[in-house]
């Protein structure tokens, strides 16, 4: 699949240089290539640059345009035969490989399945922090589950990376099952529009989600016939892909469901659009997205802002929730973002409104009256998600505050952090534990359990690096595009690179985990042939059988010409011993590989002469034992292997 972006002006989709020279005549790949939705730019330039395929259909720059290349010989019968080609043995393979056309998806949510995803999940949580021993928590302590994250399963990311799962578990109802009641508070909301609310909504037959039901007429016209109809939970719907048969060029839909809040009080409702559309409550307009729509960040970008609608419904009562909504062509607004003027889309969303402060200080108060406390914070799939960056490193100024406050009210806090990339963490200080758990997927709450109850001993290590502050990132000064032309300005120092080259410490460096046990590495020996052979010593000796991930660095000559960084991973082993188990490491890499560089006067890979140090250690910031190793002559390669 080609990027949106370009490379060396030109766009991933017409570089012959990608797609002809180094994809398939280097790296021999005979498959078909696509570009990514709505990446193709151009006709000609595409196809002679080797795309087999325009995504999404129907397409914008085949079909007529194609032929019309073709009849003014821009395009040869050989260039289009090529293209179809492939397109053609894509079908054939699939059809081989036995699964059936547009078959129903099926689910595969096995006890085994199950036990797999806990494992995965448990096993990628990184210690970063455990000042004093703090964890593992004891199940027959006093427990409290505190933060905007606490209840509400963060599984994914957002964009193209949301999938539906079959189940959740959220942080508080993994560690409740572990230790029993506990106690609760949200704390403070971290939400920049307000939260999604089809998984609160049931449809009127009791269904979990909202009903939702497409058509060609609008709802001003009185019994119209729904072409489809289904029940959804999700209340961010982009119609990027949706087809019917039946559908018209200007279609509508609507979405009902039943809401019963949990707690009275006052409620924000908001409606973000590409179309038209307007929420009603029991049947009386809250809100309208028709008239002096804005542009603004929903769907993509492609959507306008989020209007908002207020009102104050009662605990246990029932309220009947209807969207309506119309197609892209039925809004006020020029098409904007990546991927607009198509079908278009719709999100809504609800929560009730709170009092930060007073929230904030709630959540001290339940942190005052138990043992220990589990504290979940971060982003989320709407925070993080394809189609857009964020703007800033750190979490909401009212989780920081929350933080803090739980702090000072209890020393005996774990910090849990759910996010994709970093975030600033002005409390680190004064925080003794702090895992970050990712997106853990379906089985989150029994992972984050698992960990800080201590029936998973911590093994995972960072594929990155925490900076102390934004500044200190390697792409600050050239992160912004500037008239759609983006300086990748940090060279090859990207991440620890970077960090180690200009001397600036990180918070938390790439490959740091710890672990409830302690390990030792000694006895480091080099051996080259035709790999290089690495061998030492490893011993477990803490009171707990658990893992470690060995890795090893490779640094460059100091007499080459061209700058290097000062070292690189090139391989790493996890292993598992038990409580004061001692075990020989054997671990081999590629002599070749793990010295080459990318020689741009030769356009080719390089291997130079000369003396490597090999450091190994338990992260880019910690490799005490080194060696050396030489390589004799200077070797020039291309492709995917020497």
């Amino acid at each position: 699949m080609t990027a949106y972006n370009k490379v060396n002006g030109v766009h991933v989709s017409e570089s012959k240089t990608l797609l002809q020279k180094i994809l398939r005549e280097e790296w021999k790949f005979d498959g078909l290539v696509m570009s990514d939705w709505f990446g193709t730019y151009s006709t000609t330039g595409s196809v002679h640059a080797g795309l087999d395929l325009e995504m999404p259909g129907p397409t914008l720059w085949r079909g007529p345009a194609l032929s019309h290349a073709i009849m003014a010989n821009k395009v040869t019968e050989e260039q289009l035969d090529n293209r179809v080609r492939n397109v053609l043995n894509l079908i054939n393979y699939s059809r081989a490989s036995g699964v059936p056309e547009n078959a129903p998806e099926k689910r595969l949510n096995r006890p085994q399945d199950q036990a797999l995803l806990r494992r995965a999940a448990s096993e990628s949580i990184v210690l970063l922090k455990n000042n004093d021993n703090v964890l593992p928590f004891v199940k027959s302590k006093t427990t409290a589950v505190i933060g905007p994250n606490a209840k509400i399963t963060r599984f994914c990311g957002g964009g193209s990376a949301s999938l539906l799962p079959y189940y959740s578990v959220s942080p508080y109802d993994g560690i409740a099952k572990q230790c029993g009641k506990v106690g609760f508070s949200q704390g403070a909301m971290d939400h920049q529009m307000l939260p999604q609310m089809g998984d609160v909504l049931r449809t009127d037959k009791g269904q979990r989600g909202f009903t939702w039901r497409a058509y060609n007429e609008p709802a001003t016209i009185k019994d119209r016939v729904p072409l489809d109809e289904r029940v959804l939970t999700d209340s961010n719907y982009f119609f990027l892909d949706y087809e019917h048969l039946d559908l018209a060029p200007v279609w509508y839909s609507q979405a009902e469901g039943i809401f019963t809040p949990e707690e009275s009080g006052l409620y924000d409702f908001g409606l973000g659009v590409e179309g038209t559309g307007r929420l009603f409550i029991n049947d009386a307009l809250l809100i309208s997205n028709i008239e002096n729509q804005k542009p603004g960040e929903t769907l993509f970008g492609s959507g306008t802002v989020e209007e908002k609608g207020s009102m104050e419904p009662v605990a246990g009562q029932d309220y009947k929730v209807r969207v309506e909504w119309g197609c892209f062509k039925t809004r006020r607004l020029p098409p904007s973002g990546p991927v607009g003027g198509r079908h278009g889309g719709l999100r809504f969303g609800a929560c009730r409104r709170i009092d930060p402060a007073q929230a904030i200080e709630e959540a001290a108060q339940v942190a005052k009256s138990v043992d220990q406390v589990v504290l979940v914070v971060g982003l989320n799939g709407e925070l993080e998600s394809k189609g857009t960056d964020r703007t800033t490193m750190d979490m909401s100024a009212h989780t920081n505050a929350l933080v803090s406050k739980v702090l000072a009210a209890n020393v005996n806090t774990a910090v849990v952090v759910q996010s994709g990339t970093p975030v600033g963490m002005p409390w680190i200080d004064d925080a003794k534990a702090v895992c970050h758990v990712w997106y853990g997927g379906n089985e989150t709450g029994n992972a984050i359990a698992d960990v800080l109850f201590g029936d998973v001993n911590p093994a995972c290590k960072l594929p990155l690096t925490i900076p102390r502050r934004l500044q200190d990132n390697p792409t600050y000064f050239n992160f912004r595009s500037e008239a759609g032309r983006v300086l990748y300005g940090e060279d090859v120092y990207v991440g620890y690179r970077y960090y180690e080259k200009i001397d600036c410490k990180p918070l938390y460096p790439f490959g740091h985990g710890l672990s409830y046990t302690a390990f030792s590495l000694q006895n480091l020996n080099v051996q080259v042939d035709d790999a290089c052979r690495v061998t030492l010593e490893m011993t477990n000796t803490g009171s707990r059988a658990g893992a470690q991930v060995v890795q090893v660095y490779v640094a460059p000559p100091t007499t080459m010409a061209v700058a290097r960084p000062v070292k690189e991973l090139k391989t790493f082993r996890k292993v598992y011993l038990e409580a004061g188990e001692k075990r020989q490491i054997t671990i081999d890499m590629d002599t070749v590989l793990s010295t080459s560089y990318w020689h741009e006067g030769r356009d080719k890979w390089c291997s130079e002469r000369g003396e490597y140090r090999v450091l190994v250690g338990t992260s880019s910031a910690d490799t005490p034992l080194e060696a050396t190793f030489a390589v004799d002559k200077t070797r020039y390669w291309t492709g995917l292997a020497p």
